[in-house]
C-alpha cells in the first residue's frame, strides 16, 4: 500500500510548490507562544501504510486515528499503544481510480457519546465510497454512499440535530447526512469550497451556530451560517493567505483557531481578524501535519509524511491560554 502512496508524491508535489510560492505566516516569539513544550508521543509506521489522517478525542484519555493509506481505523490508548480496530474493505480496483491521489484511503473521523465512530473511505468506487459507522465491538458498515468522483475529507458531527456534515474536496461541496445514515444531500456548493487543481474543501467543524472549512488550495478559513431549517447561509472568507491548510480546531469558545499547514509542515494560530502566526513548524517534528484536536490545554497533533516520507506521528503541545 505504501508503494502505491509513494506514487502519489508527484500529485503532491503541487501543494509543496504552492506553498512555497506563498508566504508563510509570521512566526510568533517565543515569550508569546500560544504552543509550547511540544514533543513526539508516538512514532507510527510508515511501511505498513499507517499515515495518521484525522483524530477524535475520546473521554478517559484515548484517541481515535484513521490511518489513511492502510484503510484502517485505530485506537491510540494513554500509555500509547496503538490498536487496529478495523480496516476497510479494499476496493476491486487498488483504488487506483481514486479521484487526484490515486490510493484508496480513510479520512475523517467522529465520534459520538455512545462509542459510535463514523469515517470516511474514498476508493474511487462506487460500492465503497461513503460514509462508515463502526459501534463499539462491530464491525464497519457503510451507512452513505458518497460519488465515486468525489473525495470526501473532513466530518464533523452536529450532536444537537444527529447530523454529520461531509467536505468533499475534489467536487468542491459539503454534504449532509442523517447519523441513522440515508442519501446524503448537498448542503452547500459554494464556489468558495471548489478546489483550483489540487484539493478544495478540507477540515471542517460546527462551531458557534455555523459549519466551518478551510480549502486546501486556496489557502482560507471559511464560515457558513446554519440558517432556520438547516439550510446553508452565505459563505463568510473568515482568513487567507493560509497555503496547504488542512484540519484546525477553536482554541476556546471564541473563533481563535489552531490550524495544520500540511506542505510547510506548519502549525497557525488564526485569529479572528484573520491575522496569524506560526506556533509550530517542523522543527517541533511535525512532518506534513494533517490533523488537530483539543482536550484541555494539550494539543494533539497528527503528522502523515506524505511529502517527507520519514516519521508519520503524533505530536503533543500545551496550549497557552
Amino acid at each position: 500500500m505504501f508503494k502505491k502512496l509513494s506514487r502519489t508524491a508527484v500529485s503532491a508535489a503541487a501543494l509543496t510548490a504552492a506553498a512555497a510560492a506563498m508566504i508563510s505566516p509570521t512566526t510568533a516569539s517565543a515569550a508569546s507562544a500560544p504552543l509550547d513544550s511540544a514533543r513526539i508521543a508516538t512514532h507510527f509506521d510508515l511501511a505498513k501504510g499507517q499515515t495518521p489522517e484525522n483524530i477524535a478525542l475520546a473521554p478517559g484519555g484515548n484517541a481515535y486515528v484513521t490511518f489513511a493509506a492502510a484503510r484502517q481505523i485505530a485506537e491510540l490508548t494513554r500509555s500509547g499503544a496503538t490498536r487496529i480496530l478495523a480496516t476497510l474493505p479494499a476496493p476491486s480496483d487498488g483504488g487506483v481510480h481514486t479521484p487526484v491521489l490515486g490510493f484508496a484511503l480513510t479520512t475523517g473521523i467522529v465520534r459520538a457519546h455512545d462509542g459510535t465512530l463514523y469515517v470516511l473511505y474514498a476508493t474511487g468506487t462506487s460500492d465503497l465510497t461513503g460514509l462508515w459507522r463502526l459501534r463499539p465491538g462491530g464491525q464497519p458498515q457503510r451507512i452513505a454512499a458518497l460519488p465515486a468522483t468525489g473525495l470526501p475529507n473532513g466530518l464533523a458531527l452536529d450532536a444537537r440535530t444527529r447530523t454529520l456534515y461531509i467536505t468533499d474536496s475534489v467536487l468542491g461541496a459539503i454534504w449532509s447526512v442523517p447519523t441513522s445514515g440515508g442519501t446524503p444531500t448537498a448542503w452547500s456548493t459554494a464556489p468558495e469550497l471548489a478546489s483550483t487543481g489540487f484539493l478544495g474543501a478540507n477540515g471542517l467543524k460546527i462551531h458557534n451556530g455555523a459549519v466551518w472549512a478551510t480549502n486546501l488550495d486556496k489557502g482560507t478559513v471559511l464560515r457558513i451560517p446554519v440558517l432556520r431549517g438547516g439550510r446553508a447561509g452565505q459563505v463568510q472568507t473568515r482568513a487567507t493567505g493560509l497555503p496547504g491548510i488542512d484540519d484546525f480546531a477553536f482554541t476556546g469558545h471564541g473563533n481563535r483557531i489552531l490550524a495544520t499547514l500540511n506542505g510547510t509542515s506548519q502549525v497557525a494560530l488564526v485569529q479572528p481578524d484573520g491575522t496569524h502566526s506560526t506556533v509550530l513548524t517542523a522543527a517541533d517534528g511535525l512532518q506534513n501535519p494533517t490533523s488537530i484536536a483539543l482536550r484541555g490545554n494539550t494539543a494533539y497533533i497528527l503528522s502523515a509524511a506524505y511529502l517527507t516520507a520519514k516519521d508519520p506521528n503524533l505530536a503533543l503541545a500545551h496550549l497557552n491560554r
